[in-house]
């Protein structure tokens, strides 16, 4: 099993064909969310796939009017229903255990040859009209899915002794 091709083939994709994702594709992208961990295994994420073009045209809206996210055949929205929790270490579990489990599913889907692109910016509540989301819950992302219309562009990395040190911080 080797894992790094895909991640070096993961591209942020915001141009895709009209090509349906086949639903085996759609199912093995949300297994593999559904398989990341998460702290204290509360596995409180959440996911609502939107395929209607109605309904991604809104969610395009949603997202400050990014064209390309209606344009993509599927919109996944990640979700948390349990926001509370923080780990000892300071940080809130809910935000890192949603961005796992997407990254989970950027990395099957590009095993399959889809592209995904990552939605950070999208204003919450017009999201929660969309998809019928409660307040209770929090939408931490949006996830677009599907072919995309051009070979994406090599991404540019640092080097990995800008990134690295052993021991000690030595940056």
């Amino acid at each position: 099993m080797e894992i790094l091709p895909a991640i070096q083939q993961r591209r942020s994709v915001r141009a895709y064909t009209a090509q349906p994702v086949p639903e085996a594709q759609l199912q093995a992208v949300l297994e593999a969310a559904r398989l990341a961990p998460s702290a204290r295994n509360l596995q409180e994420w959440r996911f609502v796939v939107a395929r209607d073009a109605a309904v991604r045209a809104r969610l395009a809206a949603a997202a400050n009017h990014q064209a390309f996210v209606g344009q993509a055949p599927v919109v996944i929205a990640g979700c948390a229903v349990k926001t509370d929790y923080v780990m000892r270490g300071g940080q809130l579990a809910y935000p890192i255990d949603l961005a796992i489990a997407l990254d989970h599913m950027t990395l099957q889907a590009a095993a399959a040859g889809l592209g995904t692109c990552w939605i950070g910016s999208f204003f919450e509540d017009e999201v929660r009209q969309a998809l019928g989301i409660p307040a209770a819950a929090r939408v931490v992302c949006l996830l677009t899915l599907g072919y995309p219309a051009d070979s994406a562009k090599p991404q540019n990395r640092l080097p990995a002794e800008k990134i690295i040190a052993y021991e000690r911080w030595a940056f």
